[in-house]
């Protein structure tokens, strides 16, 4: 029988008119194939793009199955890993709660395979995890808003999957670190008016959102002239300013969006934090259920001396209190 993987990538092959073979890991489409980028939405594979691997999640492969690189859009680094424990997934007999997760690297570099620090802790608290590639701006040119659309097919296509690999839809939640953080704001927030893809809570449902120090304004990123943000948003973007507030996801603060939680570095200088306090209070403004946790003498990203307080504010007490996973017995608050 054909696996999932392989249908998906057999019916993207055939839209896009690449030959491609199956194999025990499904093969992805070339990062570095040459394609057109302009305003994201433009891009197109080159017809005779070549293949190269993505890299994948790296896991304990005695307690965990990743199922790699499945295509879930016709272009080269729309690929996301499916990681489930042995024996789950398809062949599970319960549902579990899932995340879709997005990498960060400001949008212009790294991949799914650095968010080690983020899937393997998600995988130990009972998690299906979606690990999601996308887009970015240098390799490939896909500047914005290339990477948003892109995260909202790679959670549509999970959404849609989700009965397969039984997770349990009313505990489907996105996560991401840094600009993999703005994605899952994005993912979480994101309206029709956006009109760059499948939105919650029409095409898919959010249950809530964990940002791990991920910007809610790309205005105040190209204001302060962050060269990681002029790189996805060039300066001779047309409408650049009208794209910024278009891909931002504090454009879309309401009462009517999925819990937030925000962790970050209290001392984190690449995203100011300042972004996140004031995001947080405008939803509480405005009736949201939005939390924000600083931990105490972190910069961007966390430690080993760091992350244990961040685990326990998000498994032992955030994620609980919204019933997307049991407390443990020795949770405090």
């Amino acid at each position: 029988m054909m696996k999932l993987w392989q249908a998906a990538l057999a019916a993207i092959a055939g839209a896009v008119g690449v030959v491609v073979c199956t194999a025990q890991t499904a093969i992805p489409m070339d990062s570095s194939a040459p394609v057109q980028a302009q305003r994201g939405g433009g891009a197109t594979v080159a017809a005779a793009a070549t293949q190269k691997d993505v890299p994948v999640s790296r896991v304990d492969n005695k307690k965990y199955t990743v199922e790699a690189n499945i295509p879930y859009d016709q272009y080269t680094q729309t690929t996301l890993d499916m990681i489930y424990p042995k024996g789950g997934g398809p062949d599970a007999t319960k549902d579990l709660p899932g995340v879709v997760m997005f990498h960060g690297g400001g949008w212009i570099r790294t991949d799914k395979a650095t968010m080690s620090s983020f899937y393997n802790r998600f995988l130990d608290h009972g998690f299906i995890v979606c690990n999601v590639e996308y887009r970015m701006a240098n390799p490939g040119g896909a500047i914005a808003p290339a990477a948003c659309e892109d995260a909202l097919k790679a959670t549509k296509w999970f959404w849609d999957h989700a009965d397969h690999y039984h997770v349990d839809k009313t505990r489907f939640i996105v996560t991401g670190a840094s600009a993999g953080g703005h994605l899952a704001l994005w993912v979480g927030m994101a309206t029709p008016e956006a009109k760059l893809g499948p939105t919650n809570p029409t095409d898919f449902k959010i249950a809530a959102i964990v940002n791990g120090y991920g910007p809610p304004d790309v205005n105040d990123l190209l204001k302060r002239k962050t060269s990681w943000a002029v790189q996805w948003l060039p300066e001779n973007t047309p409408d650049r300013d009208a794209l910024a507030t278009r891909v931002s996801p504090k454009t879309y603060a309401r009462k009517d969006m999925p819990p937030l939680l925000t962790v970050q570095g209290s001392r984190d200088n690449t995203v100011p934090v300042a972004q996140n306090e004031d995001l947080v209070k405008e939803l509480k403004e405005k009736g949201a259920d939005a939390e924000i946790y600083l931990a105490q003498g972190a910069s961007h990203g966390f430690t080993a001396a760091t992350w244990p307080g961040v685990e326990h504010e998000i498994f032992d007490v955030w994620l609980p209190a919204h019933h997307i996973i049991p407390a443990p017995d020795n949770a405090t608050k």
